[in-house]
């Protein structure tokens, strides 16, 4: 038999009754599905230290457990000095089992060692269903070693639904475990 991430099993057994019984779909084929989650890194700094970029896809995918990618600038900007096609930031895409497997990991064992943490913000949604999360120390994520860390850096993570309000987004995400804040 083969492994089936807890999420995926729960979004299949309880998530889709949920969501089809508070916004009445009539096939089940409506309700939303998590497609992707991006996580992206910008590195400002590495228009000087080459090396920053190395060690933002290292740490990328030590997080994501897939290989992370550098991102390149698309155009010169004189203010930043910097050209285009240099590298200034590194992503990863998750789809499927390690979609799964990062959005449990995220929710259960990264999220409660932000500091003063009382939930995530409600206001991220973009009005297409896909929601924005930043956060601001790598640190929290249980496979970075904090003693190998050079710098602290943030990141962002976005969630890419197939609902089509961030109505049905919401309640999707807070279904599938995500922390947010009460109004």
């Amino acid at each position: 038999m083969a492994y089936i991430p807890r999420l995926k099993e729960e979004y299949n057994s309880r998530v889709v009754k949920a969501l089809t019984e508070e916004f009445s779909y009539k096939n089940i084929m409506q309700v939303p599905k998590l497609q992707k989650i991006v996580i992206s890194k910008g590195v400002g700094a590495a228009v000087a230290d080459k090396k920053l970029i190395d060690y933002a896809v290292d740490e990328l995918t030590k997080i994501s457990g897939q290989k992370a990618i550098s991102t390149v600038s698309k155009k010169d900007v004189a203010a930043f000095k910097l050209r285009k096609g240099v590298p200034i930031g590194a992503k990863v895409t998750l789809r499927g089992e390690k979609m799964y497997e990062f959005l449990d990991r995220l929710v259960t064992a990264s999220l409660p060692r932000v500091r003063d943490f009382n939930g995530i913000k409600a206001n991220g949604f973009d009005g297409r269903g896909n929601y924005n999360l930043g956060i601001t120390e790598q640190i929290i994520f249980p496979e970075i070693d904090i003693d190998k860390v050079n710098r602290i850096s943030g990141m962002d993570i976005t969630f890419v639904t197939s609902a089509q309000t961030d109505k049905e987004a919401k309640s999707l995400l807070s279904e599938l475990g995500l922390p947010f804040k009460k109004n």
